[in-house]
């Protein structure tokens, strides 16, 4: 199972150091210790990307206490790499306001202080690490000097395709260029039947625990159905060549609507977990992560989620349940154009690596997903591994059906009643 090569252009070490007011600051001028400031970074043919800047009051050219870690960064795959590579005087273009970020009445809130240019050689950013600048630079002809650190790396990853919808059942291919080959199968199931049999009956948690873990507060096969509408019982097996299940996305929480509404709640999210074979019986299953996904209210109808690594505690491993959660991933995506699930692991979390972890397309409401994975090399040891991933790429795609709004149907596949489903 060879990878795709990939690299990581990396901005990092962000400061800003802004000359000091000789009196006081008036329409047009800045201060330094009241003003926010942030910067704006720009690469050929990407999104700009937008990061805060710290203010440094320290002297000479060391690196500042209060620059940031990490800014933010670009993903290039082969494709992108090649075609940047083949530009002539390519850069990365940063260009540093002062003012608050966003926009009112659609006009932006920050006033330009001055841009910086930062040029870049792309060529074997897959196969070796570069350090493009480190240190200060100047904004212009300003007294303003910003502090910065771009780099790349190398960031291979192997690249997974859903052959079809994951409600579907389809095959799901391993990309290796222009190569598709089969790698695991998919079987998804709205049968609650089914799940029971399949999932172990005594997994559940104490009423003592923390409110982020109320979605395990329900035993999977004695789970009390609610009155009313409500979309439930969902599961994505994900199996190996051999068929031997490797991976599960079950959904444990029903999606329902907010009391006097259509549409799921933040307050009241549906919850998937994704599972691991645990023991040598194929019904026997351990939980690796959870996935609560909700609709967003707002001048952008959004699909919300929120993805938590689950932690065995010790004192309590012996009775089958998890106690703790570590969160890994929180955003939202638009309904109606989709977007992409993504977990960087920036340092902040437990993780002993650092850097990009998966990332995986989510179409819009209503539209023909075939879902991308992408997978970092660093967190898969076996296929199994990799099909984890898999299992929560079919999980957040089929999140974005079940906070459809209940004033709509859906397709037969998802559904147990067939009054509840469009052909």
């Amino acid at each position: 199972m060879d990878p795709c090569p990939f690299a990581r252009l990396i901005i990092e070490s962000l400061a800003l150091k802004l000359p000091q007011a000789t009196r006081p600051a008036g329409p047009g001028r800045i201060h330094p210790s009241a003003t926010p400031c942030f910067c704006k970074l720009r690469l050929k043919n990407f999104p700009s990307q937008t990061a805060l800047l710290p203010l440094s009051s320290s002297s000479g050219d060391s690196l500042p206490d209060s620059a940031t870690s990490s800014a933010g960064g670009f993903h290039l795959d082969s494709a992108a790499l090649r075609r940047l590579s083949s530009s002539r005087h390519l850069s990365l273009r940063v260009s540093v306001y002062t003012g608050r970020m966003g926009r009112t009445c659609g006009v932006s809130t920050g006033k330009l202080l001055g841009r910086a240019h930062v040029a870049l050689d792309l060529a074997g950013a897959d196969s070796r690490p570069a350090v493009f600048h480190a240190g200060w630079m100047k904004l212009g002809g300003d007294a303003a000097r910003l502090h910065i650190v771009v780099r790349s790396e190398p960031d291979p990853r192997f690249v997974f395709q859903f052959g079809g919808e994951p409600e579907c059942s389809p095959v799901v291919f391993q990309i290796q260029g222009s190569i598709r080959q089969p790698v695991f199968s998919c079987k998804f199931s709205a049968d609650r039947n089914s799940r029971s049999r399949s999932l172990p009956s005594d997994y559940t948690l104490n009423s003592s625990s923390s409110s982020n873990n109320r979605g395990w507060m329900r035993t999977f096969s004695g789970e009390r159905e609610k009155p009313g509408r409500e979309r439930k019982c969902w599961m994505v097996t994900i199996h190996d060549l051999s068929g031997s299940p490797v991976a599960a996305a079950s959904m444990i929480t029903p999606f329902v609507p907010s009391p006097g509404s259509d549409r799921v709640s933040r307050s009241n999210p549906g919850a998937w977990l994704i599972l691991r074979p645990h023991g040598f019986s194929l019904s026997s299953w351990k939980p690796w992560g959870r996935l609560e996904a909700w609709r967003e209210r707002g001048p952008v109808d959004g699909l919300g989620y929120k993805f938590e690594l689950v932690v065995p505690d010790h004192t309590n491993s012996l009775h089958g349940g998890p106690t703790g959660n570590i969160p890994i991933a929180e955003a939202t995506m638009s309904v109606k154009k989709g977007g992409q699930f993504c977990i960087v692991n920036s340092g902040s979390t437990r993780s002993h690596v650092k850097g990009f972890v998966m990332g995986s397309t989510v179409e819009g409401e209503g539209k023909v997903s075939k879902p991308v994975v992408q997978v970092g090399v660093q967190h898969v040891t076996c296929m199994a591994d990799a099909a984890l991933f898999v299992a929560l790429s079919a999980a957040i795609d089929l999140s974005m059906d079940a906070c459809r709004l209940f004033s709509h149907k859906l397709r037969k596949e998802l559904c147990h009643d067939e009054h509840d489903f469009f052909s």
